[in-house]
C-alpha cells in the first residue's frame, strides 16, 4: 500500500463527504420531499442513507449527521495501519469474490456515496439546480479560455 494508504483514504473520503453536503445545502428544504420516480427515494431518505441512520429529520439535522458522521468515519479511516488495509477478508460461501482487501472494503463506502450523489445531482437537474460541480467545471472552462 505504499500509494494509497490510510490517509490518502480518508482523504479522499472527506472529499466525497464535501461534495455531498454541498448539493445537501443547494437542494431547498421544501424539496426535500422530491422523488425523481415512483420507488425511489426522496432526497431527505437518499441523505439519511448516506449519513447512515434510521429517521430521516429535519434538513438542518441532515447536513449535522453529514458532517459529524462523515468525519467521524474519516477519523477511524486515518488511524488503520498499511497491514490492517491489506489483510484478506473471507466473504461467506457463495459471495462473490471469496475474498476481499480491508482496504476494498473500506473504500467501498465512499464508491456507494459517489453513487448515490450522482442520483442527488441529476435531482438537482429535475429542480433546476446547477450542480456545484459543474459550476466549478465551467468556471475553469471560462478561466481558461479567457486567458488564450
Amino acid at each position: 500500500m505504499t500509494y494509497y494508504g490510510a490517509k490518502e483514504l480518508a482523504s479522499s473520503f472527506r472529499t466525497v463527504r464535501n461534495n455531498t453536503i454541498k448539493i445537501a445545502e443547494e437542494i431547498p428544504e421544501n424539496k426535500y420531499g422530491f422523488r425523481p420516480a415512483e420507488g425511489c427515494r426522496s432526497v431527505a431518505e437518499t441523505l439519511v442513507h448516506i449519513a447512515e441512520t434510521n429517521a430521516p429529520p429535519a434538513k438542518a439535522q441532515i447536513l449535522e449527521l453529514l458532517r459529524t458522521e462523515g468525519e467521524r468515519y474519516a477519523k477511524a479511516l486515518e488511524g488503520v495501519s498499511e497491514t490492517f488495509l491489506g489483510e484478506q477478508v473471507a466473504y461467506p460461501e457463495g459471495m462473490e469474490p471469496p475474498m476481499k482487501s480491508r482496504f476494498e472494503m473500506l473504500i467501498a463506502a465512499k464508491e456507494h456515496e459517489m453513487h448515490h450523489r450522482g442520483q442527488l445531482m441529476l435531482v438537482q437537474r429535475l429542480l433546476g439546480i446547477k450542480p456545484h460541480l459543474t459550476r466549478q467545471m465551467e468556471e475553469r472552462i471560462a478561466t481558461m479560455q479567457a486567458g488564450r
